[in-house]
């Protein structure tokens, strides 16, 4: 079985090449999206679903790599 950020990785990858074939998003769209879903289990009580939002949200985010910036 693979790690559980690869499958949440391989998981929100499959969800943005879905997604961009109904209609353009960027990755600004899709972490907006993924906030509202989040807060909306948040105030659901949904634990567990709320965590997985989390793991999706962290992987979503850019990282800039401070030595590359520079």
């Amino acid at each position: 079985m693979s790690p559980p950020m690869s499958r949440l990785s391989f998981q929100l990858a499959r969800a943005l090449s879905r997604g961009r074939k109904r209609r353009h998003m960027t990755r600004e769209t899709i972490l907006a999206g993924l906030l509202r879903k989040r807060a909306a289990a948040h105030r659901a009580g949904d634990d567990d679903q709320e965590a997985k939002l989390r793991e999706q949200i962290r992987w979503a985010l850019p990282v800039v790599d401070p030595d590359a910036a520079a």
